[in-house]
């Protein structure tokens, strides 16, 4: 897939849905219909603005988080799919963020669009740059300027929750999927009122601080996050990420205070969203930890920052 026929076949007007002029070199995308213009930099159409998602853009350009073999098995775990059985195929990155999981999908061969909203799309197409059948564009999930019912795989993880309508999202998302093709959503899961609470009444304030002020907050919560045994109890009063590895630590607990929107879902819930956009064979995807005291807190929606994951095939 070059970006010649991406913008041919699959790119359409967010204002309008028309096709565009070519792109050859462009600077710049001209609709032949509406002839609105939207400007091409770095390789990475720019179709609309970040009015909502500073915060993402400002964690995936500071912080290196692609691990290879770990995005491998959490790509394997959240989408139900080997990155390696994609060979071939249309595949969509619905909410991309720094692109870890467009180059992994493209390495393994699958032609593949990323699409974010936020500046991520600088750290994506840096990512990507050596895989010419990886394309980023940065657009709005709420106004996908993608062809309807087209992409073989299309898959979204952690990112629908951070809308300003999450339902919206998945069905702008979900109807990019062809008859025959899969879904794969990972959303944040929605705990108990208790800590629903606590949570709203942190983010309240966190997520209006400057990041200069919340990152070093981070910072001391990912140091709770290195201590063994309270890091597996506090963490399900108020999140905060027990990750092995410093860096994500830090950028995960980040992610979780810093976002405007940020909304939780039932497992109940996710699977109607699938059924209602004309998905069968919905099935529910298990996280890969376990243990007696994990299994337990999952299944009473005590883990904080743990998901509602699914993966579904479109039947029309």
């Amino acid at each position: 897939m070059t970006r010649q026929s991406l913008v041919r076949d699959l790119l359409r007007c967010p204002r309008c849905r028309g096709e565009f002029d070519e792109w050859e070199g462009a600077t710049s995308l001209r609709c032949r219909t509406c002839g609105s213009e939207y400007p091409v930099t770095n390789n990475v159409p720019r179709l609309s603005g970040e009015p909502y998602v500073a915060s993402f853009g400002r964690q995936w350009n500071r912080y290196d988080v692609e691990r290879p073999e770990e995005d491998e098995a959490t790509f394997r775990v959240k989408t139900g799919t080997d990155a390696s059985a994609l060979s071939g195929q249309l595949v969509l990155d619905a909410g991309c963020g720094g692109g870890r999981y467009s180059k992994l999908v493209a390495r393994h061969g699958a032609r593949v669009v990323g699409v974010d909203l936020s500046s991520a799309v600088e750290k994506a197409a840096t990512l990507c740059a050596d895989l010419p059948n990886a394309t980023i564009v940065q657009a709005d999930l709420l106004n996908l300027p993608l062809v309807e019912h087209t992409f073989d795989f299309v898959f979204s993880i952690g990112v629908l929750h951070h809308t300003p309508d999450a339902r919206e999202a998945f069905r702008q998302v979900a109807r990019r999927v062809r008859p025959g093709g899969k879904l794969a959503v990972w959303l944040y899961r929605k705990n108990i009122l208790p800590q629903e609470w606590i949570n709203s009444g942190l983010r309240a304030l966190t997520s209006r601080l400057p990041a200069r002020v919340l990152e070093p907050l981070c910072v001391g919560l990912s140091l709770i996050g290195g201590i063994p045994i309270a890091n597996k109890i506090l963490n399900k009063v108020a999140n905060f990420s027990n990750h092995p590895d410093w860096t994500l630590r830090v950028c995960d607990t980040f992610d979780w205070y810093a976002p405007r929107y940020q909304s939780h879902h039932t497992l109940d819930e996710l699977k109607a969203w699938f059924a209602d956009e004309g998905f069968v064979d919905i099935e529910e995807l298990r996280p890969a930890r376990s243990g007696r005291f994990y299994d337990w807190a999952y299944r009473n929606n005590l883990v904080i920052g743990s998901g509602v994951n699914v993966v579904g095939t479109r039947s029309r």
